[in-house]
């Protein structure tokens, strides 16, 4: 067994480029990442044990949405210092123009749990949260999952 060390990173492919371009550029310094590179098709930030990078998508793509209950990427969860630092990404999202599904708000996921999932210009959805603590490791088991009937593919993961 080994132990991983945080998400390296994550690549996610836009229709939209300059829109993407701009919000992502935009969004990912706020967050504390760092630019490392910036070209005609793909753009990267790294910082606080991961690194997150758009890519232009394949010309026959272009001006298509992303569809959340398809084949792949669900969404992508980033995690925040601080209930403060939640509202302030929220805040920071409005101004570039993202579309903000819900929250700030708490949820029921983890002791603690509070969050906003928000939208980019191609309709990826993300999320920015703060658990405090150990989250769902304070206890052992660490998780008694409900039954998947209860799976919500809306609005994320099994409430447990």
């Amino acid at each position: 067994m080994i132990e991983v060390n945080g998400m390296a990173h994550v690549i996610l492919t836009v229709s939209s480029w300059d829109k993407a371009h701009a919000f992502y550029g935009g969004l990912l310094p706020f967050l504390g990442l760092k630019k490392v590179y910036d070209g005609n098709n793909f753009l990267y930030h790294v910082g606080g044990r991961t690194a997150v990078g758009i890519q232009r998508c394949a010309p026959e793509h272009e001006g298509r949405r992303f569809e959340q209950n398809r084949i792949g990427l669900h969404h992508l969860c980033l995690r925040a210092r601080s209930r403060e630092d939640v509202d302030k990404a929220a805040a920071k999202v409005k101004s570039l123009g993202g579309r903000i599904d819900r929250g700030p708000l708490e949820g029921d996921w983890a002791p603690g749990y509070y969050f906003f999932v928000f939208e980019d210009p191609d309709g990826i959805r993300l999320e920015i949260n703060h658990i405090p603590g150990k989250g769902l490791l304070a206890t052992d088991p660490p998780i008694n999952p409900s039954s998947d009937p209860d799976w919500d593919q809306n609005s994320g993961p099994p409430r447990f």
